[in-house]
């Protein structure tokens, strides 16, 4: 989301409230206080797009959205699950193949697709064996162990990032 920072003769305003105390360093960034509580506007969903665009690990997930020209789609109502493989997993695909997907516009829709479910499928809703059925018309197999969630070939590394249409759930594969 944004803030809209305001400085005038009374001070800084950071959207509806006023910095008290600034520059507070940290070892790992710095804090500044502030006398309200900042809320995301209703007007601005946060949706599994925004998730995916504003992630450091995803800008190839990114790329093949836009690319597919799904940004729209999956801004949408939804609600929809995005099973999310990271920038280290596409890089772990043979030498070529993502490249030659990205080239095909059929065929990368049908990957990205194979990567979404119909409906808000938080982890706690996953059992061990289940099969889900994505919106390619395709089938996802969960399996659950000791050692976490697999979902066919890709481990699940982060699980239940809510949005206003869906869940992100990341993993540590592309699945084909």
């Amino acid at each position: 989301t944004e803030l809209t920072v305001m400085i005038d003769e009374n001070g800084v305003m950071i959207d509806n409230a006023m910095v008290t105390a600034a520059d507070i360093v940290t070892d790992n960034g710095v804090v500044h206080v502030i006398d309200a509580v900042l809320l995301p506007s209703e007007d601005d969903p946060i949706t599994v797009v925004d998730v995916i665009v504003g992630s450091d690990d995803h800008n190839i997930l990114e790329t093949a959205v836009v690319a597919a020209d799904l940004v729209d789609v999956l801004s949408g109502e939804g609600p929809f699950t995005v099973f999310a493989p990271t920038d280290a997993a596409f890089a772990a695909l043979p030498e070529g193949t993502l490249d030659a997907v990205l080239a095909d516009n059929d065929l990368l829709t049908a990957i990205l697709f194979h990567h979404v479910v119909s409906g808000s499928v938080l982890s706690t809703c996953l059992s061990d064996g289940m099969m889900v059925m994505t919106i390619g018309d395709t089938e996802l197999t969960v399996m659950i162990d000791e050692n976490g969630v697999m979902i066919d070939n890709a481990m699940v590394t982060a699980a239940d990032i809510v949005t206003d249409n869906g869940v992100v759930h990341v993993i540590d594969a592309v699945l084909l």
